[in-house]
């Protein structure tokens, strides 16, 4: 009888380091990933690559360290089932942002330009030459991403917001450097402000352009946000646009 325990005593160790270990080292090439690509050790699908399969290793580490928590916790043995929890909790960690974002994928078109103006969106100028030597170039699809967009995304839309366009300019041009953003022009004369923002983990740019014009008493304020690389954006320009639209109008 005292052998049961012993062997479970001795599984539940194994699978529970086993799966902390494995997990840790998913958790090391997940951000290792990113960085390689900020470093331009590889491509950007190389790091994907390394991601996609961080994440399917991450979820049989997780599978190893829920087994040896079970095991751990029958041989009574509550310092691997904590080995094993921790490993869990790490995979865990691992797997459910990306899973997250492939579920975003599933939902949302593929395109990478979202503007508040589907028929005249506004230009870039001083963001041009870059946008031109980026994959995505700077060119607006026209009526067939227009299409999908407001499908997908039909609350993006112009501001009309009750100021003067100085005051509106001022208060964009506040708001795009509160939002983090890199400004790479700001043109009163023209109403136009470009800013570039930096996502999180593979340090992607993406571009945007604001324009502002006169509107009745007030001014309407339009806005075109496009990603330099990849042919979906997983829903980030929407989210940065209503974002950005939201601390905008906030008292």
């Amino acid at each position: 009888m005292s052998r049961v325990p012993s062997r479970l005593r001795s599984a539940g160790a194994v699978l529970a380091w086993a799966g902390l270990a494995a997990a840790l080292g998913c958790a090391a090439a997940a951000a290792a990933a990113g960085a390689g690509y900020r470093l331009d050790l590889w491509h950007y699908r190389t790091g994907f690559a390394i991601l996609r399969w961080s994440v399917y290793i991450g979820i049989g580490a997780g599978v190893a360290a829920v087994a040896g928590i079970v095991m751990a916790l029958a041989a009574r043995s509550h310092k691997h089932a904590a080995l094993g929890l921790a490993g869990a909790l790490v995979a865990l960690a691992i797997v459910i942002p990306p899973w997250n974002l492939q579920t975003t994928a599933a939902l949302v078109p593929r395109i990478h330009d979202i503007t508040t103006d589907t028929e005249d969106p506004p230009q870039f100028v001083a963001l041009r030459e870059v946008r031109e030597r980026s994959p995505n170039g700077a060119v607006y699809r026209g009526e067939k991403i227009a299409t999908l967009q407001r499908a997908a995304y039909p609350d993006i839309r112009p501001a009309l917001l009750e100021l003067a366009p100085d005051n509106a300019f001022e208060r964009a041009l506040e708001t795009a450097r509160r939002m983090g953003w890199d400004v790479a022009a700001a043109e009163p004369a023209e109403g136009r402000i470009e800013a570039t923002a930096t996502t999180f983990w593979f340090r992607f740019k993406d571009d945007v352009v604001i324009r502002i014009t006169p509107h009745g008493a007030g001014s309407r304020l339009d806005i075109r946000s496009m990603s330099r690389l990849g042919r979906s954006d997983l829903g980030a320009n929407a989210k940065r646009i209503r974002a950005f639209l939201a601390e905008l109008q906030s008292p």
